[in-house]
């Protein structure tokens, strides 16, 4: 399925990242994320670490046709073979993954492809490397990776205008310190354990598919 550009802007509003720690006894990542679509996620990413290549490219392709079903974008990070073999939307990939490698021609000009950045440097690199968007961060640092550190907020800016492709905002984002983001110029916000984590993952998604409406329109 391909998407417009004006599409993927818009998808970037409340860009869900999946983190498997967080599920429950006898809980499946595919019930998590179906509720965290039904309540207004926009875009889909599926980060895995551990899995196995049978298990990955599994859990890619039952993904993909949740997404589908809805015509939410959805891609696979890192991993451009099982972004390719599950059919996914795109891929989402680091600043190490695109030296050397021309990873546009890899995956075709339809598919998605997002690449993360966290200097000017960074995100201009990533526009001539053909990304149809930029993750940038990690804003207020993360757990999810370590050595992480927080971005300010002229930094963001200058990266948001640095470039003419789309940006999301990502790392240690929560529904209590959305709004900090505001006037930043970003195109929405990518979450993890803010959804995840959740007690209520549905309704996780509700608050902060709102309250990243309110930033991008500078609410609040």
């Amino acid at each position: 399925m391909s998407f417009t550009k004006d599409e993927i802007r818009r998808a970037m509003l409340l860009y869900a990242v999946t983190d498997r720690a967080w599920l429950r006894p006898g809980q499946t990542l595919e019930e998590v994320a179906e509720s965290v679509l039904e309540n207004g996620a926009t875009f889909l990413q599926l980060r895995e670490k551990e899995l196995d290549d049978a298990r990955f490219l599994a859990q890619a392709k039952a993904l993909q046709a949740l997404c589908r079903r809805r015509r939410i974008p959805f891609v696979v990070n890192d991993r451009v073979d099982i972004a390719l073999k599950s059919d996914a939307d795109g891929v989402h990939v680091g600043q190490s993954d695109i030296q050397g490698r021309d990873i546009r021609s890899l995956i075709g000009p339809e598919r998605i492809l997002g690449i993360s950045a966290g200097t000017v440097e960074e995100a201009r690199a990533a526009e001539r490397s053909g990304a149809d968007y930029i993750g940038v961060g990690a804003v207020f640092g993360t757990s999810t990776k370590k050595n992480a550190r927080n971005m300010t907020l002229e930094t963001l800016r200058d990266i948001r205008r640095s470039v003419s492709i789309p940006v999301v905002a990502i790392g240690g984002i929560h529904a209590g310190n959305i709004a900090a983001l505001k006037g930043s110029g970003v195109d929405g916000v990518a979450v993890v354990s803010a959804i995840f984590a959740a007690p209520d993952p549905g309704a996780a998604t509700r608050e902060l598919l709102d309250l990243a409406g309110k930033m991008v329109k500078g609410i609040g």
